[in-house]
């Protein structure tokens, strides 16, 4: 079984708490800080065609909020790729990749049932 990667900003909380758990549990895994190492645009636009942009981006959180009003609806994958190149805090985290399977976000409940077969 390939290692989990978590890619997520070091100082998120949830991000903290993923890893914490993954540490808890014994399950070795890299993480990514995708501030310091961007996620590739084709990498991007692959999450994106397995979850939806709608569930990659975080629309709720202050950087959304901020953005200009134009640029809060990008119709293609290549505006939202420069979108998440601009500010990378829109991604949604932790984004778990388990081999071909891409996982956002964090819950007790989800890691659990994620990590149960390992």
């Amino acid at each position: 079984m390939t290692t989990p990667i978590v890619h997520g900003l070091d100082n998120c909380d949830t991000c903290k708490k993923a890893r914490k758990w993954l540490q808890v549990a014994g399950v070795e895994h890299q993480f990514i800080d995708y501030r310091k190492l961007p996620i590739p645009g084709a990498t991007l636009k692959a999450w994106a065609a397995k979850l939806g942009w709608d569930v990659l981006i975080n629309r709720s959180g202050t950087t959304w909020r901020a953005l200009l009003p134009n640029r809060k609806n990008p119709g293609t994958d290549a505006e939202y790729v420069l979108l998440v190149r601009e500010n990378p805090s829109l991604v949604r985290r932790p984004v778990l990749v388990m081999g071909d399977q891409v996982h956002v976000g964090f819950t007790h409940g989800m890691f659990e049932k994620l990590f149960a077969q390992r």
